[in-house]
């Protein structure tokens, strides 16, 4: 037995695709290129700014921190109740309208969070028409500033809260209703059965939601910049704009880093060390009726939360946009949508071959080995504002170090190849995407039987033959959604992109960010539209796949 298993772990390294050693090679290189932004912000410590940090403690800091920490609170709190509830309500219970609420709540998935703040502050603002109205009726000293911590956690939490509910609903769909049955038998109310077994054991897919949500959060820029809400966030974008100094960027991002990590533990932690398990096989789900009054508070319920989250937006969004007519349609607006569109298709060609190739280094790689490239996922926690001012450090010293004095060398005049250009921005791009990629590819590689290769090799296929005629055509499906996520993800990418453009490279949503920072709403309004029916793409994907279920 020991030979014969031998043998068959011989043949099967035999029949790799690519050598081992260059594979790894190449995973640990990606895993270098995305670990070198954090090394690089860490390092600007050496050399702190005391001068300006003296200000910022005694002006800034304390503000920004605590800002921050009541900005996670507010948004986990309420993500937590919003995503839970309508989980367990479309999934466990029967009411009106449950069918079309399961898929129409995950919509507002679509919709960026700075989207949605400028369309909150255009309506609901002290000029806005909904306050002006109460005026004309109420008098003219009455007023409510929405300017303040408590609109900015709505925003984000109408925004975010199907990063819970779709997990959660997964973790519900997953558990009998047998089970709640037998607790109830055991003397439980539907209400204790709920937080005594339903949610303990949804916890762990609870707990990611949340932490999805809480990344997005601090990795936002345009949401917390129209609101005037100070973070470290903006706080990055005042020292590299403001102060004009790099390193005081790179040390405030990388304190915005240390909150990721936190946030990132801290969800781990919240699992605890208890084991979640269900039975191999699941029992057939019931869902409970309702009472007739509370079927229809639920299904209001429901209805709620999408207006305000989706529908109502997107008519006001669409009224700006009417109401500009095809003035907004000039030469600026197609140039920014190419331009979006350019950067979108170049990052997401790239984004997949690199996760391909990850992809492939773990499959023919195990152990520790494994564990090494799954780190070249972390950029996806990386907020794009720490990326680029990592990225922005790291090539200015490559500009400085070896470009410049080797273009004087061979007698050419020194300019900078890396600094301003779009390399910085594609950079950016695939190493924040890479993990939103490998994640159809991954799905897709382990359809692939090991047996398919080892049979076309034993045909005579050589290396790139086995690679375009097995592997691609059956790798078509996962490779096709990941190019339409990372293609969609990058054109609503702001922070990196406002940082990093280069001269005369503005973007859908640097447009959007410039004339909300003026109040001009209706401007914003088409280019908006546009992110959001990108947006609804990945969306779809996710309902076509939830419903397939």
């Amino acid at each position: 037995m020991q030979l014969a298993q031998r043998a068959r772990v011989a043949n099967q390294r035999r029949l790799r695709p690519t050598p081992l050693w260059l594979l790894r090679a190449a995973g640990v290189a990606l895993v270098c290129a995305v670990l070198v932004p954090v090394v690089v912000l860490a390092s600007s410590w050496l050399s702190p700014e005391v001068e300006i940090w003296q200000h910022l403690v005694e002006t800034q800091l304390p503000r920004l921190v605590a800002n921050t920490l009541f900005l996670m609170l507010g948004v986990g709190v309420l993500v937590s109740v919003i995503g839970v509830s309508l989980a367990w309500f479309t999934v466990m219970c029967q009411f009106p309208g449950r069918a079309a609420f399961e898929w129409l709540l995950m919509l507002p998935l679509a919709v960026p969070a700075y989207v949605m703040a400028f369309v909150v502050l255009g309506v609901f603002d002290f000029g806005g028409p909904l306050q002006t109205q109460l005026r004309e009726l109420l008098g003219a000293g009455w007023g409510i500033d929405v300017r303040n911590r408590a609109s900015v956690i709505v925003v984000f939490s109408l925004v975010l809260y199907p990063y819970v509910y779709m997990l959660a609903r997964s973790a519900f769909l997953s558990q009998s209703s047998e089970t709640l049955e037998v607790a109830r038998v055991l003397g439980c109310t539907s209400r204790q059965a709920f937080f005594r077994v339903a949610l303990p054991m949804a916890r762990p897919a609870i707990a990611a939601g949340v932490g999805l949500a809480l990344m997005e959060t601090l990795a936002d820029f345009g949401t917390v910049a129209v609101f005037n809400y100070d973070t470290f966030t903006t706080a990055i974008y005042k020292s590299w704009f403001g102060f004009f100094s790099l390193q005081a960027a790179a040390q405030l991002a990388s304190l915005l880093l240390l909150f990721v990590g936190v946030t990132l533990f801290a969800e781990r932690r919240s699992r605890g060390h208890g084991l979640f398990v269900q039975g191999a096989k699941l029992q057939h789900l019931r869902r409970f009726p309702l009472p007739p009054v509370l079927a229809g508070l639920v299904s209001a319920y429901c209805a709620l939360i999408l207006a305000f989250a989706f529908v109502l937006p997107m008519l006001q969004l669409l009224d700006w946009a009417v109401g500009e007519g095809v003035s907004q349609l000039t030469s600026r607006f197609f140039a920014l949508l190419g331009h979006s569109l350019w950067l979108a298709a170049m990052a997401a060609a790239l984004t997949v071959t690199l996760a391909l190739l990850l992809a492939f280094c773990r499959r023919f790689s195990r152990g520790r080995w494994g564990s090494i490239f799954a780190a070249a996922q972390l950029g996806y926690a990386l907020p794009g504002s720490v990326l680029a001012v990592g990225i922005m450090l790291s090539f200015s010293w490559l500009d400085r170090q070896w470009l410049l004095p080797l273009q004087a060398w061979l007698g050419l005049d020194p300019k900078p190849l890396l600094m301003g250009t779009v390399l910085t921005l594609l950079a950016a791009y695939w190493i924040r995407f890479l993990a939103v990629a490998s994640g159809p590819l991954d799905s897709a590689l382990e359809r692939v039987k090991p047996s398919l290769p080892e049979v076309a090799r034993t045909l005579g296929a050589g290396n790139w033959r086995l690679l375009w005629e097995v592997y691609l055509p059956m790798l078509r499906p996962g490779v096709l959604t990941a190019l339409v996520l990372v293609f969609v993800d990058v054109m609503k990418e702001m922070p990196a992109t406002l940082l990093l453009r280069p001269f005369g490279w503005d973007t859908l949503a640097v447009r959007i960010f410039e004339m909300t920072a003026e109040g001009q709403w209706q401007l914003a309004a088409l280019p908006a539209l546009t992110l959001v029916l990108a947006g609804l793409i990945p969306v779809m994907l996710s309902i076509r796949a939830s419903r397939g279920r």
